[in-house]
């Protein structure tokens, strides 16, 4: 084979379609673009307008309530702390602090923090430092021996400074 032989397979390339060369063509005269009006010519961009009808998004009642200042917070379980101890993951007396449950990949952080949950058992004795925490894991955990320390919230500790 030659330089000169090289050759791209049948139909690889394709021509774009060249408008307003003509009715001959096909595409001549208006391009393709319909008749008169805002959108046969360039730059519509008329998002959900419906030639003057009510648009859906203003028939269609709106409701409920959307809180701007809702906390989203992360949640480890105790159940994944006790899978993760008998894993090896974490030691038992351990200090497990936000961090580390993020290095170890055992919870995501959220932007307002974690949350300690009592779904699961925890026998494993641990130390505990977490942006919130349910009643019942609390008492959980300080039953298998260990203790958590719920720290202040991001916004009430920048306030309190």
């Amino acid at each position: 084979m030659k330089l000169n032989e090289l050759a791209d397979n049948p139909g690889a390339r394709k021509a774009r379609t060249r408008v307003g060369r003509g009715i001959g063509s096909g595409k001549g005269k208006t391009s393709g673009a319909g008749q008169k009006g805002q959108k046969s010519r360039s730059g519509v961009a008329i998002n959900g307008f419906e030639g003057g009808q009510m648009p859906i998004y203003r028939r269609l009642p709106k409701r409920g309530f959307k809180n701007p200042f809702k906390k989203q917070f992360g949640v480890v379980n105790l159940g994944t702390l006790q899978t993760a101890v008998d894993n090896g993951v974490l030691e038992e007396g351990a200090n497990v602090t936000v961090a580390v449950l993020a290095e170890k990949g055992l919870a995501r952080p959220q932007k307002d923090g974690l949350r300690l949950l009592a779904k699961g058992e925890l026998k494993a004795k641990l130390n505990i430092e977490i942006s919130g925490a349910s009643k019942a894991a609390v008492e959980a955990v300080e039953k298998a021996g260990g203790s958590v320390k719920v720290l202040a919230p991001v916004a009430a500790a920048e306030s309190a400074e």
